[in-house]
């Protein structure tokens, strides 16, 4: 297990004197709620907010940590941007994209309705990627500086993707488009782009951000340079935290980023860092689609949140080795207007099989490892089939949600094959896709320890089989 990195020396890496001293008095505030008993409802309310992409469901592990070290439940809120997408070009309508302006609104709504719910005065905004963005604008154009009192960045591009006019120059990934440029200028005299009354910190990897790269293999300009380092997400004015070996997601999903995220709140290490089982998990979330590509509608790869009313939903059991059904579902339920699913009483030892079906869609059956803890976000996707993989008997889709594969780093296999199909050095993969012959049978997936097992279903019956990684 990694413990959150010392920053090594250089101006790109170093933790300002400053920012520590800010950050103190409220960190000792915060330690002395968390570790009284009884008063926990003083701790104060976290947003967290999904990178580019991603759905609110992300977060589902980080919350378990927060909780198994005492935070309540109900003070831990992660968002669910509907299009969460960026544009190409921000000052451009896109379809099912979103601009800055209109991620910056969708986070003050929400922060809005944390604040009334909970009573604070005051929320912790918590963001990976692009969900960094939303954060620093709210703070810096939106009024937030009154209403947040810590912002926690992981992975945060703060100064681009990219920073080449040339390419984009109105995307918000762009370093040297008007948005970051504008969010980077200097807000005070020592030249910080960031300062307080919020309390900054950044969490970066020490090189194995796909995103933080000189290089412009990640986003189809290999051989390009990008003009961007590792130390991209830095903020000067911040606390900035070099964690190794961490990919693009893990600067937030990983344990060592729940400990340094811990440690700047609090003033102190976490308890643990594992999650806590609970003696029963209720498990619900929301059922969402996906959108036809304007580019390619047979690619079916278009994100959104919204809800997909009118699937149906079945959970099962299964045998963790096999991947067999045991008995009869857990749970059967046609999805309504607002996309919700559950409550689901669940063993949290139990394997579990999700079935999605839904018009448009193929019959969707996800695969995942037991829940230790109780959860409101097991979202749910059903898949399009691609007219590439019409012709297979079956089609296996492997995802890791919560980060990436890489084969210098991880120990992981798919259905045998080590590494997966697909997956490349360099942590720049999260998913990998198998075709697999014959009449259905038993699939197997592990990485770094965890092995989830499902099973293969015939394509022409316009099944699909996903086996979706937890941690």
């Amino acid at each position: 297990m990694t413990r959150p990195a010392r920053p090594a020396a250089g101006a790109g890496a170093t933790i300002r004197r400053r920012a520590l001293l800010a950050a103190a008095a409220s960190a000792a505030l915060l330690s002395a709620c968390a570790g009284r008993p009884g008063v926990q409802a003083e701790l104060p309310p976290i947003v967290f907010v999904h990178g580019n992409g991603d759905s609110a469901s992300i977060w589902q592990t980080v919350l378990w940590r927060f909780e198994s070290n005492g935070w309540p439940r109900e003070r831990l809120h992660a968002i669910d941007l509907p299009y969460p997408l960026a544009r190409d070009d921000d000052t451009r309508a896109q379809p099912g994209r979103t601009s800055t302006a209109e991620h910056m609104a969708f986070l003050k709504a929400e922060v809005d309705k944390v604040l009334k719910a909970t009573g604070a005065r005051q929320v912790v905004l918590v963001g990976n990627s692009r969900g960094g963005y939303a954060i620093r604008n709210f703070i810096r154009n939106g009024g937030g500086d009154r209403v947040v009192s810590h912002a926690v960045l992981g992975g945060t591009p703060n100064h681009g993707v990219w920073a080449v006019k040339e390419f984009l120059p109105n995307s918000e990934f762009n370093g040297t488009g008007p948005f970051l440029t504008a969010l980077n200028a200097p807000v005070n005299a020592a030249g910080d782009e960031v300062a307080g009354p919020v309390k900054w910190m950044t969490i970066r990897s020490d090189g194995n951000d796909k995103f933080a790269q000189p290089d412009g293999m990640w986003i189809g300009r290999r051989g390009q340079p990008t003009h961007v380092t590792a130390a991209g997400p830095e903020l000067k004015g911040a606390t900035n935290v070099v964690l190794p070996r961490v990919d693009h997601r893990e600067t937030s999903f990983s344990p060592a980023a729940f400990a340094a995220t811990f440690q700047f709140l609090t003033g102190r290490a976490p308890a643990t860092q594992a999650i806590v089982p609970e003696p029963v998990a209720v498990l619900s979330g929301k059922v969402s689609g996906l959108g036809l590509s304007p580019v390619d509608p047979a690619s079916g790869n278009f994100a959104n949140n919204l809800p997909l009313p009118g699937a149906q939903l079945a959970v099962y059991a299964v045998d963790p080795s096999t991947g067999e059904r045991r008995g009869a579902a857990l749970l059967e339920q046609v999805v309504g207007a607002d996309g919700r699913w559950g409550p689901l009483r669940a063993d949290p030892k139990a394997h579990l099989e999700f079935v999605v079906a839904a018009p448009g869609y193929a019959t969707t059956h996800i695969y995942r490892s037991p829940f230790p803890r109780s959860s409101s976000l097991v979202n749910l996707r059903p898949e399009r089939i691609a007219q590439a993989d019409r012709s297979a008997p079956a089609l296996a889709i492997l995802t890791r949600p919560r980060g990436y594969f890489d084969p210098a780093r991880d120990r992981m296999s798919f259905d045998g094959q080590s590494p997966p199909p697909g997956a490349l050095p360099g942590a720049g993969v999260s998913s990998s896709r198998i075709r697999p012959a014959g009449p259905p049978r038993t699939l197997v997936a592990e990485f770094n320890g965890e092995r989830v097992v499902g099973r293969s279903w015939p394509l022409a019956d316009d099944h699909v089989s996903v086996l979706e990684l937890t941690y």
